[in-house]
């Protein structure tokens, strides 16, 4: 009943529940977890993008039954990434994304469940404007 009113409310205010949970968020935690640093640390190695951008989503997967069975999760489960990189021109999505994957090996060992990649060249950032 509460999250039915707490969703016809957020509506109301034209404020989505990952934009709710971003404005709380931020103002807990301030730096982000040490497997978001690792990922940061080797894509920015790897990749040297223009820009990344790491968002973790793992607050909106603490339900599955996977994630419950390690107590919700570690809080660092599933992230979304938007990497731009000149390494990635003349490459198929296929191709950036398994390089993103095979970096990430020891990660997916170490927790890391699902990523959700948009991979960019600059040029594709410019056109889409």
């Amino acid at each position: 009943m509460l999250g039915i009113r707490l969703s016809s409310l957020l509506r109301q205010f034209n404020i989505s529940s990952t934009r709710l949970y971003s404005m709380s968020s931020s103002s807990t935690t301030l730096s982000p977890g040490p497997l978001e640093n690792a990922i940061r640390e080797k894509l920015t190695t790897l990749l040297q993008p223009t820009s990344i951008t790491i968002t973790n989503d793992s607050w909106q997967h603490r339900h599955h039954t996977a994630m419950r069975e390690q107590g919700g999760g570690n809080g660092e489960t599933h992230f979304s990434l938007q990497i731009v990189s000149k390494v990635f021109e003349k490459k198929t999505t296929m191709q950036r994304h398994r390089m993103v994957y095979s970096a990430l090996t020891d990660e997916f060992g170490e927790g890391l469940h699902a990523l959700t990649l948009k991979t960019k060249t600059e040029a594709e950032m410019e056109a889409a404007g």
